[in-house]
């Protein structure tokens, strides 16, 4: 039967070998015919070959059939001519700055820790890829079959990129998708051989997916896993990542005479080193934005310092406010201004706009001499202390807290400790894109195991803590065609600085986190889902979730990569309170920092946690615009009363402005 399978293949093969061959040879007579006559007692030129590489400005008309055949085919634009010697000195250039991004990466890099890593990873990768080739491997008939499609897919492309050289047009049999920014040019569609180039990859990529999905018996794991790796090889031979084979790349080197691979090549360098010899690559240009001015620009003062926070308070610009004080934790992953990027975008200033006393904890940017801070410093040092504080500058003991993210996992885990002390001075809590379980833990959780924490553990023994562009670019590589390849294409070889953006400035804006800290969060958290299990032990005290009742609101986003909103929704059913579930619009940051004036995304309610999260969603209500007023409803309606206003710091003398000095070290 193998046998026949095989025969079979080869019949097809043949055929398709006879179907290009006779493409070729009509193609070759429609040249003849469309070049003028030459003139008698003139030497004929030789055959003119196929123009396949010549980038073509023209925009491609309307398809009206598979078979229509154009009156004549457009005739491709020549690139421009070359300045050889220019071109020749900005290559001397560009091999001078190689030098430099270089001598970069080896002097600013501990190859020990980097060579552990990157070892540990690249054996994640091959052992898992490895799994899914050992089913292919046993099953030699499905394979054979999949190779077919692969071949008879690829095959199909290139018969039709051969029609469209003899002047047909046709429709493409991987259609161009508006979504994907890599393939925008014009010249990626108009031009047949980038036509074919780009198809041939797609269908290749999606062919490779489909092979991991396809494998049986794989656990969830070592599937997400596969398709995780799978897609971040895809990513990295798209042709749009490289210069002879981007027609936007192409033209942009040949008009620059090479000065853009100059201006790239130098950014490269700078960014080597800014990462200490891990390429931090830059999302935007940093020099449009100052902290305390464009961003965090909130007034306030900080009215508390320790070893691992700031505690700032915002000025009223209410005559009355709520009384209960509001208290926010963000992560510690990135810096609080999430909270306050701008006058436009700040939960922090739209809070205090509706009469609420606000505090924020920015936490420190810790260095060696903060190893050993780990979660339960955190709770103490940072939340629990930051309750005291509240007290003594307003007189309150009674909070509402919320927390974003592993911020707002740290104050679920807090809201426990204190449910079995006895202390009840956090009336009520809303959550951020908090997960609790992390049985479904996101794309996050693919990069997380043994292996991988054993290697990050002998790095941060070195240093004392975890370098802040290594958690910046674990995230990147959850998006690499967004978050890595598009700059690695506009930076380093169109050589063009990246815009000014609050967003992204304050996403590489990354903070070191403690060595305790990330080793306790990544092992209890990730790997062995301690808190929903009953495992968690926080100052000796068992953590159960249940002792925690009071009113819990909850806002996850539909397209968010990092807390899923089933897993937020999975873990909201640990709580022995009422939980106000709600579903936003965009993804972990977007779908958060929302503000009412935009009028995007919308949220979904849907009562209870009952049921499963898909159940939920079909009985959930959509509604338009920010989720903001919605939780502004439901927070005042606990606690209504008012009293005058208060200025930062009551009997506390504060410290320094907002937003204080911790924000502004670099990590």
């Amino acid at each position: 039967m193998t046998m026949g399978r095989d025969e079979e293949h080869s019949i097809k093969r043949r055929k398709a070998t006879q179907e290009i061959e006779a493409v070729s040879e009509r193609a070759e007579k429609s040249r003849k015919k469309s070049k003028p006559e030459k003139k008698a007692g003139k030497k004929a030129k030789a055959k003119e070959p196929v123009k396949i590489l010549a980038i073509e400005t023209a925009e491609a008309e309307p398809v009206a059939g598979p078979k229509k055949r154009a009156e004549a085919p457009q005739s491709p634009t020549p690139l421009p001519a070359v300045d050889v010697e220019t071109f020749a000195e900005n290559m001397a250039q560009l091999v001078d700055q190689g030098r430099k991004a270089l001598a970069a990466a080896i002097g600013s890099v501990d190859a020990g820790g980097a060579r552990s890593e990157l070892a540990a990873n690249v054996a994640d990768a091959t052992k898992t890829l490895g799994t899914v080739a050992e089913y292919w491997l046993a099953k030699p008939e499905k394979a054979a079959v999949a190779q077919a499609e692969l071949y008879g897919g690829l095959s199909e492309i290139w018969r039709q990129t051969m029609r469209r050289y003899t002047g047909e047009q046709v429709p493409p049999i991987v259609a161009q998708d508006p979504s994907d920014k890599r393939f925008s040019s014009p010249e990626w569609e108009q031009n047949p051989f980038f036509d074919w180039l780009r198809q041939s990859y797609l269908y290749a990529a999606r062919w490779a997916g489909d092979m991991v999905d396809k494998a049986e018996g794989l656990d969830p794991q070592t599937r997400a896993k596969a398709l995780f790796y799978t897609r971040l090889i895809s990513s990295a031979v798209s042709p749009s990542n490289f210069i002879a084979t981007n027609p936007e790349l192409l033209r942009a080197t040949i008009e620059n005479k090479g000065e853009n691979l100059i201006r790239g090549m130098k950014m490269f360098a700078e960014d080597l080193s800014a990462g200490g010899g891990v390429l931090k690559i830059r999302q935007v240009d940093d020099s449009k934005f100052r902290l305390g001015i464009d961003l965090a620009n909130t007034p306030g003062k900080v009215v508390w310092r320790n070893d691992v926070m700031e505690l700032i308070q915002y000025t009223p610009t209410t005559e009355e406010v709520y009384a209960r004080p509001l208290l926010l934790t963000p992560p510690w992953i990135n810096k609080f201004y999430v909270l306050d990027l701008n006058r436009e975008k700040s939960f922090v200033r739209w809070a205090v706009e509706q009469g609420f006393t606000v505090f924020i904890i920015s936490w420190v940017n810790p260095d060696e001499s903060k190893a050993e801070k780990g979660f339960e410093a955190y709770m103490h040092e940072g939340i629990l202390t930051a309750l005291d504080v509240i007290e003594k500058a307003t007189g309150e003991r009674r909070v509402t807290a919320a927390g974003y993210c592993v911020g707002g996992t740290l104050l679920a885990l807090t809201l426990a400790y204190m449910a079995s002390k006895g202390d009840d001075r956090i009336e009520s809590v809303t959550f951020f894109a908090t997960q609790v379980d992390f049985s479904e833990a996101g794309d996050l959780q693919i990069l997380i195991d043994e292996e991988k924490m054993a290697a990050l553990d002998e790095a941060m023994a070195k240093t004392g803590y975890l370098e802040g562009v290594k958690m910046a670019n674990a995230f990147n590589m959850l998006r690499p065609n967004e978050l890595i390849w598009n700059y690695v294409v506009n930076n380093y070889m169109k050589g063009v600085e990246p815009a000014a953006f609050d967003l992204l400035y304050w996403n590489s804006d990354s903070t070191r986190i403690p060595r305790a800290n990330h080793s306790f969060y990544m092992r209890s958290c990730y790997i062995e889902n301690r808190i929903t299990r009953g495992e968690m032990v926080m100052s000796g005290v068992p953590i159960n979730l249940r002792l925690v009742k009071i009113p819990i609101y909850s806002i996850a986003t539909k397209e968010d990569h990092i807390a899923p909103a089933r897993s937020v929704f999975r873990g909201d059913k640990f709580f022995g309170g009422d939980v106000t579930y709600v579903l936003g619009g965009s993804g972990h940051i977007a779908g958060i920092i929302n503000p009412p004036a935009k009028g995007k995304y919308g949220y979904m309610t849907g009562g209870p946690l009952t049921g499963t999260f898909e159940e939920w969603v079909a009985k959930g209500e959509e509604h338009k615009g920010s989720w903001w007023p919605h939780w502004l409803e439901w927070v005042t309606a606990q606690a209504p009363r008012k009293v005058p206003a208060r200025e930062p710091g009551g009997k506390l003398k504060p410290i320094c402005d907002a937003p204080g000095e911790y924000v502004r070290v670099k990590g």
